[in-house]
This record gives C-alpha cells, sequence and structure tokens, in this order.
C-alpha cells in the first residue's frame, strides 16, 4: 500500500512547531521513549504529517505500520509489533523490525529503530486498545472516511484496485470493534492553509496549565 502525499506547504508551521514542544514536554511512555500514535483512516495523510512532526522533532523516528503488517496480517500484527518494537524501546534498546513489501508480498531484512525521545507510529490502528498503554500521546486525523478512501484510490491507481476493495471492509470491521478517535488526545484537520490541531475526545494532560491552544 501506497503512503500518504499532501499538496500542504512541506517546512513544519507553528502549529507542528507548537506541537512538537507539547510532545517533547511529556513523559516517557515506552521505557525512556514518548512514543505517539498518529492514526486516521487510510489516505487521511498520515504519513505526510508524521513525517513534518517528525521534522520539527529533530529527525524524530517514524514508524510506518505499513511494514508491520501484511496482506496476511492487515490487522493481525499487535503480536508482532510487542516483539520487534514495544520490548526493544520499553528497555531503552534499538528495535529491529522487518519492514513488509506490499508489491513482493514478502518480509525484507531487519531496520533498526533507535530509542529516541520521541518515536512516532502512523497508521491505521496505532491507537489501537492493545498499544494505547505505551502511548504517550495519540493524534487522529479528522477526515471523512469516504474522503479519505477515495483519497487513497486515486493515490493508489488501478494496480492497487483489488487491494483497496478488501482494505474498505476491513478497515470498518476494525474501528467497529477497536475504534481510535474516541480516544485520541488531539484531532488534526486539514486546511487550505495547513494544519489545525485541537483537543480530543481524551485529553491526559498533553496542555500545561500556562499555555495556550494551537
Amino acid at each position: 500500500m501506497s503512503r500518504d502525499r499532501s499538496s500542504f506547504p512541506r517546512p513544519p508551521g507553528p502549529v507542528i512547531r507548537h506541537l512538537a514542544s507539547r510532545l517533547l514536554r511529556l513523559p516517557p511512555s515506552c521505557g525512556p521513549v514518548r512514543l505517539v500514535g498518529v492514526d486516521g483512516h487510510a489516505g487521511s495523510g498520515k504519513s505526510t504529517f508524521a513525517g513534518r512532526l517528525a521534522e520539527a522533532l529533530g529527525g524524530a523516528p517514524v514508524l510506518h505500520l505499513d511494514d508491520i503488517a501484511s496482506h496476511d496480517a492487515l490487522f493481525d500484527w499487535t503480536g508482532r509489533l510487542r516483539e520487534q518494537v514495544i520490548g526493544p524501546l520499553g528497555r531503552g534498546e534499538s528495535a529491529r523490525y522487518t519492514p513488509y513489501d506490499w508489491r513482493a508480498r514478502r518480509f525484507g531484512p531487519a531496520r533498526a529503530l533507535p530509542p529516541a525521545p520521541v518515536v512516532l507510529v502512523e497508521g491505521v490502528g496505532a491507537g489501537r486498545r492493545a498499544l494505547r498503554p505505551w502511548l504517550a500521546a495519540l493524534l487522529w486525523m479528522e477526515v471523512p472516511s469516504g474522503q479519505a478512501w477515495a483519497r487513497g484510490r486515486e493515490r493508489d491507481g488501478e494496480e492497487q484496485r483489488e487491494f483497496w476493495d478488501g482494505w474498505v471492509p476491513a478497515e470498518r470491521r476494525h474501528f467497529l470493534d477497536d475504534p481510535s478517535r474516541s480516544h485520541a488526545d488531539l484531532l488534526v484537520f486539514l486546511r487550505p492553509e495547513g494544519y489545525e490541531v485541537l483537543d480530543g475526545p481524551v485529553g491526559r494532560g498533553l496542555r500545561p496549565p500556562d499555555s495556550h491552544p494551537v
């Protein structure tokens, strides 16, 4: 599955820079790491947003859940993530995971993921209940499912049409059984002028008392 792309300006703007500073002030959640989830429907712009946030964080590592999932396990990858990523990071060690090649349909060579101050985990299911105990914060891309899926289909083209025909009902079932949005600390909106970040259904003290909304 191809990753999200967007037409918004690439350098991180003040909203993302402010968000980065807020995240760095959070207590670690997985060993020495502040693990931050970026969830939302496929095609909602998660990868692009995570990339810009990572830049504002000084080059924070980004784990794409597309690399953890596979054709045979679209959502049944929690055990693999715990073993290859969460366990080592929780011990303050570099994680090593084997990214999945969606075109070759096989897992590739191991890739390192260092225990940086902030590690971003982006992808559908980043806020699932099995992962939330290790998250310092959960961000949700506030794009309606139909709009996001249409963008994803257009992005991936005819080559991935069959994949999307199977993905859409699988994603519906996933969020019906294990919703993420209702547990989000922040909601991320795509605006013509850039991003807007607002409080989500759950705050968990992400904003210190003396700070102001972004």
